[in-house]
């Protein structure tokens, strides 16, 4: 397993991956130590966050293995069709995993993405358009929207 401590303008992300696939994206408040020969699978992801983060990429390309519950996967796969520069609520994130009525569990689980800016978690916003809550903070949130273009936080 690779770990990678990943300076960004939204702070420390620690990056795993296992078996060439991205396992884990988290925000660190510190960094710690990095894996000294990196596989070819870490060595895009962070060439990837560099182009996303400067403005040049728009959707992640990279082999993803988030683990969770078959509820949780469900969400995290649903996560990734959210375009870039748009965002959905929670609600419309249930009807799009097929049960409208758990937009708790849907929030629940939005929120134990172990894989994230790749995985868009910081796109869903409470039905009354507010930020809702986001595990990097919501000043990250809000950053991460207004490099994909949206100005409205």
């Amino acid at each position: 397993m690779d770990t990678f401590y990943y300076s960004s303008p939204v702070g420390v992300l620690e990056i795993k991956s296992a078996e060439n696939q991205i396992t884990q994206l988290l925000f660190k408040d510190s960094a710690g130590v990095s894996s000294e020969n990196l596989s070819d699978v870490m060595k895009e992801c962070i060439h990837q966050l560099d182009e996303y983060f400067a403005g040049n990429l728009q959707n992640f390309s990279l082999p993803l293995a988030p683990e969770g519950t078959h509820f949780q996967e469900s969400v995290w796969k649903a996560l990734q069709t959210i375009p870039y520069g748009q965002t959905i609520s929670y609600k419309q994130l249930a009807e799009r995993v097929e049960n409208p009525k758990a937009c708790r569990a849907v929030g629940t689980a939005n929120g134990r993405n172990p894989i994230a800016i790749i995985i868009p978690c910081h796109r869903v916003i409470a039905a009354d358009g507010s930020l809702g809550g986001y595990a990097g903070g919501l000043d990250v949130k809000t950053t991460l929207l207004r490099l994909e273009g949206i100005n409205r936080f």
